[in-house]
């Protein structure tokens, strides 16, 4: 049912745990006290506004749901009758003023009329009805509630994702709402800083940042199912997390997924994801360019939905870790946000969540972004530092950071799009750098993957250099478990890895089985560690 705007914003409760870390004042945005608007007509689920204030009252408990009844089913008896004012759609992506073109989301489109990059594109002036206090509290009052299906970090922002999709068609794990984690130790004692934070958004579902994305991609094709489109299954290429995120996600649907897999590029672990959740796995004889190259063809040809990142619904995903890392600052912006690249989605889709949220009125400006490549897989990197003046696609070499071996990145036009508008930095990372900055966050009491060590280390090459400050407010972006990388980790400290010093590796001390041996190790490690006066 529609409620009433003045009810609903006394009734909205703090989540503190997700949203207070700490404050300081200097930093606070100056918002405006909340304003009340008219909501007669308002397009949002009654049940996403539910006080917590009065879970414990005799009413809160009388209206607890039916034993029968499962959270689709609650939702569906909260749904607001109100008509949606809210919409979205494709259109060309950096399309000029003057362009015409646009598709449904409905439609199973890719590409523009030129051949180029699609983004979805939101009615902004309908959004703007509402002030940007008022998208605040209703994003926060969301967090941390089974309310289906608000309980996910990526659709407790439905109407900025995909406004137009019907609660019952949405695939969710509860994926997002990932832990933003204070690195105090490792700030302090390797680069100085004491206010630096890693978003682990590897802390999800399939381990990987990439269930943002999916969770909205996946639910856009079992509408399109439901719709009689021309869509069987759901097909991508991988170096691994992707696969594993589309697999799970079409799973829980009942959807077929396949999925192309370069021959002996990814670890087990990522391997044997997309085979347990039963996906249709090819390993094929290439790198991921060429399983690339093999998906785009066969999905022209066959009822096979592409779920690569060419297809913009999954950064529309993606973006709203960008949101979430504000709310968890309780809507303070952060200097810096630095995000691992590869296909280059990602960075654009950080950019596209800061953007919306300054030009809705939540922040009053965007962090910089810094996009972090492997040397190994650096056409970015490069195409950076000639000014942007040569961009050219290169055969990516082995890296420990797999998923971003990516040579001819799709996505190459965002990232430079979203790096310009922000002030941004593109640095990079050898592999006995990467390598070495995972093994020193580790040592700190982290567990990251290889590709968070390429953000470190330019994070490392950026404080070093005087560009990031010791008191700028950082964050690192970890897209992936440390978990998925375990052969990397024990490669390092066992010293195994051709060429590289592993200057940090902590290999286990071989014993002999008696009480003086093993006192005489202990003695002497205690000795090493003991406070020097």
């Amino acid at each position: 049912m529609a409620y009433s705007c003045s009810l609903f914003h006394s009734s909205l409760a703090s989540n503190s745990n997700f949203i207070s870390l700490h404050h300081r004042n200097h930093r606070r945005f100056n918002r405006p006290a909340p304003t009340v608007i008219s909501c007669s007509s308002s397009t949002f689920d009654s049940s996403s506004t539910t006080s917590s204030s009065n879970n414990n009252s005799p009413s809160a408990q009388k209206n607890r749901r039916h034993a029968d009844e499962n959270i689709r089913d609650e939702a569906r008896r909260h749904r607001s009758t109100a008509k949606n004012t809210l919409s979205a759609k494709y259109v060309p992506f950096n399309a000029g003023p003057d362009s015409t073109e646009s598709y449904s989301l409905d439609e199973i489109v890719y590409r523009s009329r030129s051949g180029g990059l699609l983004d979805v594109q939101h009615d902004m002036e309908a959004l703007k009805k509402f002030d940007g206090a008022y998208w605040r509290e209703l994003f926060d009052s969301r967090v941390g509630k089974t309310t289906w299906p608000y309980g996910s970090g990526v659709w407790s922002k439905k109407e900025w994702v995909l406004p137009e999709i019907d609660s019952d068609d949405i695939v969710s794990a509860f994926e997002g709402n990932s832990n933003l984690f204070w690195a105090e130790r490792f700030g302090k004692q390797f680069l100085g800083m004491n206010d630096l934070w890693v978003k682990h958004c590897g802390i999800s579902h399939t381990g990987s940042f990439k269930d943002l994305g999916m969770t909205v991609l996946v639910s856009q094709v079992n509408r399109l199912r439901k719709l009689k489109r021309p869509v069987v299954g759901v097909g991508c290429a991988s170096t691994g997390d992707t696969s594993a995120a589309l697999s799970a996600y079409c799973a829980a649907a009942g959807i077929p997924s396949i999925v192309f897999l370069p021959a002996n590029k990814i670890s087990i672990a990522q391997l044997v994801q997309p085979i347990a959740n039963g996906a249709f796995v090819l390993s094929i004889d290439t790198d991921f360019d060429g399983c690339m190259k093999l998906i785009r063809e066969v999905t022209s040809e066959l009822p096979i939905y592409l779920a690569n990142s060419l297809n913009s619904l999954r950064l529309e995903g993606q973006k709203t870790a960008a949101i979430e890392i504000l709310q968890q600052f309780d809507w303070e912006v952060p200097d810096w946000v630095i995000v691992p690249g590869g296909n280059l989605g990602n960075i654009y889709a950080f950019y596209k969540g800061f953007k919306m949220c300054q030009e809705l009125g939540l922040v009053d400006r965007i962090p910089r972004l810094v996009c972090a490549q492997s040397a190994n897989a650096n056409p970015l990197y490069l195409y950076y530092k000639s000014g942007w003046s040569d961009f050219k696609a290169i055969k990516a070499n082995t890296t420990f950071a797999s998923a971003i071996q990516i040579g001819d990145p799709v996505s190459i036009d965002r990232a430079v799009y979203a790096l310009k508008n922000s002030n941004g930095i593109v640095e990079e990372a050898s592999e006995e750098e990467l390598m070495d900055a995972m093994a020193q966050a580790d040592s700190t009491g982290m567990f990251i993957c290889p590709h968070t060590g390429v953000a470190l280390t330019a994070l490392m090459k950026l404080r070093n250099s005087g560009i990031i400050g010791s008191g700028d407010r950082t964050v690192v972006v970890s897209t992936a478990h440390g978990l998925k990388f375990t052969q990397s980790k024990v490669e390092y400290h066992s010293k195994e890895i051709p060429d590289m010093a592993c200057r940090f590796a902590n290999p286990p001390m071989q014993v002999k089985a008696d009480f003086g041996s093993v006192m005489d190790v202990l003695m002497k490690y205690l000795g090493d560690k003991a406070p020097k006066h």
